[in-house]
């Protein structure tokens, strides 16, 4: 299971940091995701972590704003979001691939309940 905290209403060119806690163990192959869906629009991909070696990923609409990373003694992902804007405003989820990287969320088999995260300008 994936519980995902730390959504909230911030202001544009806040800073707001996502938890991801998972319950059971992770492996080093499986990769973990941040996704994030708007209103009215499809979910898409925020950005990952390769558990065991940390690789990171950013979209390219987040990479220089957002951060993934890992703590493995605490069995959690986090996203930390900086500069936010108001088109950052969605519910964020996470999940988790066994099937290692992917950006597409049909390769994801576990997934949070979502956060919601309001940026208003």
């Amino acid at each position: 299971q994936l519980q995902a905290s730390g959504g909230g209403l911030v202001q544009a060119g806040g800073s707001q940091r996502l938890s991801c806690a998972a319950s059971g163990r992770i492996y080093s192959s499986h990769f973990m995701g941040w996704f994030r869906q708007a209103p009215g629009k499809e979910r898409e991909f925020v950005a990952g972590i390769r558990w065991g070696a940390g690789t990171t990923y950013h979209a390219d609409s987040v990479k220089g704003r957002f951060t993934v990373s890992r703590v493995a003694a605490e069995n959690t992902v986090y996203l930390q979001m900086n500069s936010l804007q108001p088109d950052d405003t969605a519910v964020y989820y996470c999940a988790r691939s066994t099937r290692g990287l992917s950006t597409g969320e049909k390769d994801y088999n576990s997934w949070g309940q979502g956060t919601q995260v309001t940026v208003s300008s």
